[in-house]
């Protein structure tokens, strides 16, 4: 008896097309609202993390173009136009590496790395550990590896959380055969540990 009424309840509540848009309004309002935040958001993400790459290429792009060595102040600089160009809300890091390619030894050496910011200089060990992130090269050859990281918080709280946008990004020189720090002395003093590959 009571399953029976229930079900001819239902029925009833089933076929009623009764209703209040202001209710309905009421109760999808928020959903959409809250949908459009979550989009929002995801596509300020994916700007930024397009800007930050583009601005790291710049850097890579602009040191690679150098034929006099660069220094602490030049790093600086660079760090201060990546800021700019990638419209950090705060302190970025910048970590600048050479290296050269090994034939012989079947390995990267690092010629210098200097880094500002939070993150440290790599080492040979370092390098080595990057070996499948790295481009094959020809024998001696230079590439100068740019990483870039970025503190960026979403501009709405949906879910998505604060992060570090980072660049990893390698070019070779443009218009000299190395890109220096402060002098030329370290890379001849590398190039006299390396095994040349022997030529006939």
């Amino acid at each position: 008896m009571v399953f029976t009424r229930f079900v001819s309840r239902f029925r009833r509540f089933r076929r009623n097309e009764d209703g209040s848009v202001a209710m309905e309004a009421m109760i999808i309002l928020p959903a959409l609202f809250w949908a459009f935040l979550v989009c929002f958001s995801i596509f300020d993400t994916f700007r930024m993390y397009n800007i930050n790459q583009k601005a790291a290429y710049t850097i890579g792009d602009a040191i690679t173009r150098e034929t006099v060595p660069i220094d602490s102040a030049y790093l600086n600089g660079m760090r201060d136009m990546f800021e700019y160009l990638a419209m950090s809300p705060g302190e970025s890091s910048l970590r600048i590496s050479s290296m050269i390619w090994s034939e012989v030894d079947d390995r990267y050496y690092a010629t210098w790395s200097r880094a500002v910011g939070s993150r440290g200089p790599l080492s040979d060990d370092d390098i080595v550990a990057l070996r499948d992130r790295l481009p094959t090269m020809p024998d001696l050859e230079q590439v100068v590896l740019v990483e870039t990281w970025t503190n960026y918080d979403p501009p709405f709280k949906t879910g998505l959380e604060e992060q570090v946008i980072e660049n990893f990004v390698f070019t070779r020189p443009r218009f000299a055969p190395f890109v220096c720090w402060d002098s030329c002395d370290n890379m001849q003093q590398v190039l006299e540990n390396i095994t040349p590959v022997e030529t006939y």
